[in-house]
């Protein structure tokens, strides 16, 4: 059975920037189109009009994400990013605002109560304030967690843990406890080595001495090399049979068999023309002859 949708399988970008752009008006800052996506940014306070405006006229009903990000260097260092999809023409768009560290960014909850949850996150990571939002909690973190991981200005190491208090029922932070023993922190660099002795380093085999004097061969003759070691090189050891092989082994002749005049070993007598041996390993003059052990 044919199942026929009034939403098309691909929905090309051709027009609609500049069509949103005309119906934002004042509302925009700026609009680009980079990797085949529509990127609009707008006045950080009316970003709910915008919104609003895109769902009911331009049929964007579904707030899929809202993600942040930080630019520690700009004045206004982070950045709220809106993506909405259109499930009637298949579309979807980035609505931007930029905030400061103390700019509020209004709530879009009024318009999509999932935001709450999104803004909640936003805020637990990056500290963007949302005005309005019902219930603005740390999400991801504890209460007592200081900071906000995801901005670019975090310190990733220190002297501090964090962790679960079950007396406290929250999260602490308490000095770095090493109750290991000989362990410390040491900062120099591994290729450098350490200026003290390491524990275990007192076991291990003194160097030798370094060399008074150092021996070189400055002659051929120190060294073995000269007439006599190459002409005993050169000598072969089997004929070969082919003009390109040289000696026995070497090139890809075969070696030539050589004619000799001691005689070639026999083969071996069979085993079965052999007399048995007793068990002691003698040979026997009666092996036998005896009479046959009872049982037999």
């Amino acid at each position: 059975m044919t199942v026929l949708h009034s939403a098309p399988k691909i929905a090309p970008n051709d027009g609609v920037r500049e069509a949103l752009a005309a119906a934002l008006g004042s509302l925009v800052i700026d609009t680009k189109e980079e990797f085949e996506e529509i990127v609009i940014t707008v006045q950080r306070d009316r970003v709910e009009d915008a919104l609003r405006l895109l769902r009911d006229e331009h049929e964007y009903q579904m707030l899929m994400e809202i993600a942040g990000a930080d630019y520690p260097s700009r004045a206004e260092r982070f950045e709220v990013v809106y993506m909405l999809l259109s499930l009637t023409r298949n579309h979807r768009i980035m609505v931007k605002v930029r905030a400061a560290e103390n700019t509020p960014v209004p709530t879009v909850t009024t318009l999509w109560p999932v935001a709450g949850w999104l803004e909640r996150e936003i805020f637990d990571l990056y500290g963007v304030i949302f005005a309005g939002n019902p219930d603005l909690r740390r999400i991801l973190t504890d209460y007592g967690f200081e900071g906000h991981p995801f901005r670019k200005d975090f310190p990733l190491t220190g002297y501090v843990e964090v962790r679960y208090s079950e007396e406290d029922k929250r999260v602490v932070y308490e000095p770095v406890r090493l109750d290991q023993d000989l362990r410390t922190f040491d900062f120099m660099s591994p290729w450098e080595g350490a200026d003290y002795q390491l524990p275990g380093d007192e076991k291990a085999v003194p160097a030798p001495p370094p060399v008074a004097e150092v021996k070189t061969t400055d002659s051929p003759k120190q060294t073995g090399a000269g007439e006599k070691t190459d002409a005993k090189a050169a000598e072969k050891v089997a004929p070969s049979v082919g003009t390109s092989g040289t000696i026995s082994g070497q090139g890809q002749s075969e070696p030539a068999p050589v004619t000799s005049s001691t005689p070639e070993p026999g083969a071996p007598k069979p085993t079965a023309d052999r007399p048995d041996r007793p068990a002691d390993g003698a040979a026997s003059a009666n092996e036998g002859t005896g009479p046959a052990p009872e049982g037999s």
